[in-house]
């Protein structure tokens, strides 16, 4: 899946596009880390000066703009930016789960998508490591195998735990 917000159709360059239609570097501002608004506000003034120019000259600024944003948004993330990506891209079933939960205003849909999968895999590693459990001590081709699965197991439940308390941001 390639990163939501450097598509085309993807929230920054959604942002960017209200921003512009409405002259008003507001709507994009929000995506972009502080340090990084100097610059951003500089592209937008740019860009909206050159939008008066022609059809295509605005739609080359608008291009640029989008590229800007997404760039200073991704290095916000601490991401290498890799060049806007085109619309339409499969974001995979949780994206559109989530972003129609938040426009519900009910995340209903996503919790119980995310139980299933999470179960599901829980399930999966915990069954594969319950079935190799019972090696014979002098199969060490076995026994790794088993010592794999318990340890993707474990480990996957410790960092998935990891990831929902202890996320930095």
């Amino acid at each position: 899946m390639p990163p939501h917000c450097d598509t085309l159709d993807g929230p920054v360059v959604n942002a960017a596009k209200i921003a512009l239609k409405m002259e008003n570097i507001n709507y994009i501002l929000p995506f972009i880390p502080q340090a990084a608004e100097n610059e951003l506000k500089k592209a937008f003034e740019k860009a909206i000066n050159v939008r008066k120019l022609s059809k295509e000259a605005g739609e080359l600024a608008d291009y640029w703009f989008f590229e800007t944003a997404v760039r200073l948004h991704r290095k916000g993330e601490g991401k290498p930016f890799e060049g806007l990506k085109a619309a339409g891209l499969d974001w995979g079933p949780v994206v559109p789960k989530a972003e129609k939960s938040i426009e519900n205003k009910d995340p209903g849909e996503v919790i119980g998508f995310l139980t299933n999968v999470l179960e599901d895999e829980i399930q999966k590693k915990f069954q594969k490591a319950i079935l190799l459990k019972d090696y014979d001590a002098n199969d060490v081709c076995n026994a790794r195998e088993y010592v794999n699965a318990m340890l993707d197991f474990v480990l996957f439940s410790h960092h998935l735990y990891k990831y929902m308390k202890y996320d930095d941001k």
